[in-house]
Order: structure tokens, then C-alpha cells, then sequence
């Protein structure tokens, strides 16, 4: 009797542990599904974020990026081009010139006419 009971226990001990890898491999597959479930919502929140932020695609942002180059390019060129037109005319008294060449026709006239008296 004593070799049945020792199989008996022999076998509860063998059941027992079917029994314990059993629950413990329904754990992990209940443990991967919870793991599953929250990336679905990770990924869920974080498309739903996305959206609220209104953010621009890649090629949008090329362009954009790509007209702001050519404008900042076309205004390098433009201060080059008043800074060698001020150098030009720092050079040159520009305002003298201007100034006698408004003065002079006012003149002009009055000295023929004076001339002409004189010499007639």
C-alpha cells in the first residue's frame, strides 16, 4: 500500500505542478495581451495628439524652407547692392552737385539777360 500512496503523492505532486505551469503560462499570456492593449493605446493617444497639434508634413515644411532661402538670398543681395550704392555716393558729394545743378538753371537765365544789357 505504501508503493500506491507513495505513487499517489508522486502524482499529486506532478499535478500540482501541471497545474501551477498552467496558471503561470495563462498569466503570461494575459500579461502580453495587457501589454498589447496599452500600446494600441499609446499609439492611439499619441496619433490623437498628433492631430490636435496640427503639425506640417515633410514636404511642406522642404518648400516653405526652400522660399525662405531664395528670400533671405534675395535680401543679402539687395544690402549688397544699397551698401555699394551708399559707398558710391559717400564717395561723390552727392548732395553739392544736386544742390547747384537745382541752383543753376535758376541763374542761367538771369545771366544772358544781364549779359545782353551789358552788351548792347
Amino acid at each position: 500500500m505504501s508503493d500506491s500512496t507513495g505513487g499517489g503523492s508522486g502524482r499529486k505532486r506532478g499535478g500540482l505542478f501541471d497545474d501551477l505551469a498552467g496558471v503561470a503560462g495563462g498569466a503570461f499570456s494575459a500579461l502580453a495581451g495587457v501589454r498589447n492593449e496599452a500600446e494600441a493605446m499609446a499609439r492611439s493617444q499619441a496619433d490623437q495628439m498628433i492631430q490636435r497639434l496640427d503639425l506640417v508634413k515633410r514636404e511642406d515644411l522642404d518648400a516653405a524652407m526652400e522660399v525662405a532661402r531664395r528670400a533671405r538670398e534675395q535680401v543679402e543681395a539687395l544690402e549688397a547692392r544699397v551698401a555699394a550704392l551708399e559707398a558710391h555716393l559717400a564717395g561723390t558729394p552727392a548732395t553739392a552737385p544736386e544742390a547747384s545743378a537745382a541752383a543753376a538753371p535758376r541763374t542761367l537765365p538771369q545771366a544772358p539777360q544781364e549779359g545782353t544789357d551789358d552788351g548792347a
